[in-house]
């Protein structure tokens, strides 16, 4: 997301890739950035075993935290709200702290409060820890999650986090860090999760109106239950869609999805249109729905990646949620360019593109590369999209077609391959005088006696390269007007035109 035209970087190859193509090493800071940016923890990759990855990442970690600590202080709240990354952002923050406490360097409790933005985060970070580093919490580490439990904890995520299906409860958190509640409130929230964990038959405070509004509801027998649809009875006790579900003991038909949708957040909304359909939720309430999904300021504060809109396009059976979704993508996307010239878009769809991208495995990493190449063609003058493997075969773009039906048909209609990864010779086959070039690859290039994709076009014309995957090596070296970048964001791909009018291309942090 980034210029990273750094001196530091080796010219010349420091190993192979995985298919036996010249590897390009990349100074530590970038190597963190790229593998941070595709990384989710404990999932393998194609090439790259989940342990040797994790135990890479808290290696990285532990040098540029030391080494950078500045940097890395910027770095790891980005990559939680930025990039929109749970586990590699918590991950980081710990690694960090434990690096930077060894070497007597502070600031690590804002890093680590910094990394948790959601209620459950604070009892994740701490299984993290005590799973691989025991009981003894460093200071830093200690009053950073209890930081984040008092921003974090209220009645609502309460009821929605402390589970049973938490190593670690709230009360376990408040326990082992001992955080001071920001008024008497929250401190009778505090003692209540603690009562509740340590099974202590107290009343619930008079002043927790949300947790009493849902004992109620707890209280009614079974079978009254279904009859519960009025929204905001539902809403002062909290209740979300799981909660509800669970409560009625059964699915939820389209009466029950009517009166929970008001109260349901943006990505809840956008993950059960399937449900919805199902259902039969009338066109009444599915228009409310849209209304959201499709409203800009909602997008914007959903922070949702973009790569949702696919996966919840790809799950829809109705196609009365196609247009709203494309609608919210391009609100999503609003940061990519629109590039003057002539554009040549590679998307890699080779056998190790089939790769996991999003952690439910509904989405693969060729199918992240063919959203963000086809957003970018619909925002170039005269752009060329070429799918590539151990063949190459051009992409029809069609004048106003959609960007998610454009997604459907490249992947429906034969342009995934599914071998090994000739760049250099798609490249070499298809640059025709174009003033950029885009390539979004895992980078793993494969060897036929040369691999260089660097020389495959002009070095007076700009190569942007988007690595999918986090490898450790390149598969070109950094030079002059070759650019390395991770993350499929929108303002990843705002960096083309910061590089190409001139202004200063850095961090995105």
């Amino acid at each position: 997301m980034a210029k990273f035209n750094l001196s530091t970087i080796m010219k010349r190859p420091a190993g192979v890739t995985a298919e036996g193509a010249p590897g390009y090493a990349r100074e530590p800071k970038l190597e963190l950035f790229l593998l941070a940016v595709a990384n989710m923890v404990g999932e393998q990759t194609f090439y790259e075993r989940a342990d040797a990855r994790d135990d890479r990442f808290r290696a990285l970690v532990a040098k540029v935290a030391v080494a950078d600590p500045e940097w890395f202080a910027r770095f790891v709240p980005w990559l939680r709200l930025g990039a929109n990354l749970r586990s590699a952002s918590v991950v980081a923050a710990l690694e960090g702290a434990k690096a930077q406490v060894a070497a007597g360097i502070p600031g690590s409790r804002a890093i680590v409060g910094a990394a948790l933005q959601r209620a459950d985060e604070p009892g994740e970070a701490l299984a993290y820890w005590l799973s691989v580093y025991g009981r003894a919490l460093p200071k830093p580490v200690k009053r950073g999650v209890a930081d984040a439990a008092v921003r974090l904890y209220h009645e609502r995520s309460l009821l929605k986090y402390d589970s049973d299906s938490h190593a670690l409860r709230f009360a376990d958190v408040l326990e082992l860090t001992h955080p001071s509640p920001r008024d008497a409130a929250q401190g009778e929230l505090f003692q209540h999760a603690l009562d509740r964990r340590h099974q202590r038959d107290n009343p619930i405070p008079e002043t927790l109106s949300v947790l009493r509004a849902r004992a109620e509801l707890m209280a009614l027998p079974v079978e009254q239950r279904a009859g519960v649809l009025d929204a905001q009875v539902l809403g002062a006790a909290g209740m979300t869609w799981e909660a509800l579900a669970g409560w009625r003991q059964g699915p939820l038909d389209a009466a029950a999805w009517s009166a929970v949708i008001p109260s349901m957040g943006y990505l809840a909304l956008l993950r059960n249109l399937r449900n919805f359909d199902q259902a039969g939720v009338s066109d009444e309430v599915a228009a409310v729905v849209a209304a959201k999904l499709s409203d800009p300021d909602e997008v914007d504060r959903s922070r949702v990646l973009p790569m949702r809109f696919l996966s919840a396009y790809n799950a829809a059976p109705s196609l009365r949620w196609a247009y709203p979704l494309e609608k919210a993508l391009q609100f999503a996307l609003g940061n990519v360019p629109r590039l003057g010239g002539r554009t040549l878009v590679l998307v890699d769809t080779s056998g190790s593109m089939n790769s996991v991208f999003s952690r439910d495995g509904s989405l693969r990493c060729w199918d992240a590369a063919t959203m963000f190449g086809l957003a970018l063609a619909a925002r170039a003058a005269d752009p060329t999209v070429v799918s590539f493997s151990n063949d190459t075969k051009v992409f029809d773009l069609r004048p106003g077609e959609s960007v998610l039906k454009a997604v459907q048909r490249f992947k429906n209609d034969g342009w995934f391959f599914g071998g090994g990864t000739s760049t250099e010779y798609a490249v070499r086959k298809h640059y025709a005088g174009h003033d950029r070039v885009v390539i979004l690859t895992d980078e793993q290039a494969h060897w036929h006696g040369s691999a260089d994709v660097a020389a495959a076009v002009p070095a007076t014309v700009p190569v942007y390269t988007w690595n999918l995957a986090g490898y450790r090596l390149g598969h070109t070296p950094s030079v002059p007007n070759r650019h390395a970048f991770g993350g499929l964001t929108d303002a990843a791909f705002s960096m083309i035109g910061l590089i190409e009018s001139g202004e200063s291309a850095a961090w995105p942090f």
